[in-house]
């Protein structure tokens, strides 16, 4: 009698096992459990199913959530990939660009602005000033080409002003053009970092609230399926003695 009580049939194939060699469907979880009743709708909660077929499910269960974690990480990289790609996001060297962007004109202003905003453009002028003036008034050299009040150094200097004005505005556009590049490749950077770091926290946020759940249920699965093989052998050395 106690033989009969501790047989069970099994819901998939009917074959006759020992309660040992397997469990009842509301012993399982609910994910389990739905897959076996979409399979078998006919069947209910005090239903058996042997171990063997129950490992079909379970091996299907921890296939499907690799088969979620690999699609999740794929649309990831596809996240990643867009942002490294999308011009919005394109980050160029400001001082390549400018030097490959210059034309001669503009070599020619910076080089002009650079040279007559230094210390060796302002001491060249007065030292030229200072022996323009000393030849006309000492009369050095036996010269005197511009009495007092020097009116030719006058319009050269009014010449050097006036030349030297434009190429200056020319050089200041530049800078101007070159702040506006950088201020727009830091917007970029700051962007694609942006970007980056919402993925990235994305990405953490699935590993704590999605990944590690569902690796502690695996390891559950696999303590479950542990537990059965146990008792499984304990009730074969029963038998054998």
């Amino acid at each position: 009698m106690s033989e009969i009580n501790d047989s069970l049939s099994c819901l998939v194939d009917g074959a006759s096992k020992n309660i040992t060699e397997g469990v009842l469907l509301q012993e399982l979880d609910l994910d389990l459990q739905n897959t076996i009743y979409h399979d078998y709708p006919n069947s209910i909660e005090n239903d058996f199913i042997c171990l063997d077929h129950l490992l079909k499910y379970r091996l299907a269960k921890i296939d499907k959530m690799i088969l979620l974690k690999h699609r999740e990480s794929i649309h990831v990289n596809n996240r990643l990939t867009h942002i490294l790609t999308d011009k919005n996001f394109k980050i160029v060297n400001v001082n390549k660009h400018q030097k490959e962007s210059y034309t001669f004109g503009q070599k020619v202003a910076d080089k002009v602005a650079h040279f007559g905003g230094s210390w060796r453009f302002i001491i060249i002028s007065i030292c030229a000033m200072i022996v323009w003036i000393s030849i006309n008034v000492f009369h050095l050299f036996n010269m005197h080409f511009d009495s007092y009040p020097f009116i030719l150094l006058n319009l050269f200097l009014s010449m050097v002003a006036a030349l030297q004005a434009p190429l200056i505005l020319m050089s200041q556009n530049r800078s101007s053009d070159y702040d506006r590049l950088h201020a727009d490749n830091d917007f970029h950077i700051n962007l694609k970092t942006e970007e980056e770091m919402r993925v990235l926290h994305a990405k953490i946020d699935r590993i704590i609230q999605k990944d590690n759940p569902d690796l502690f249920e695996v390891q559950k699965l696999q303590t479950k399926m542990l537990g059965e093989l146990q008792q499984q052998m304990s009730a074969l050395e029963r038998k054998n003695k």
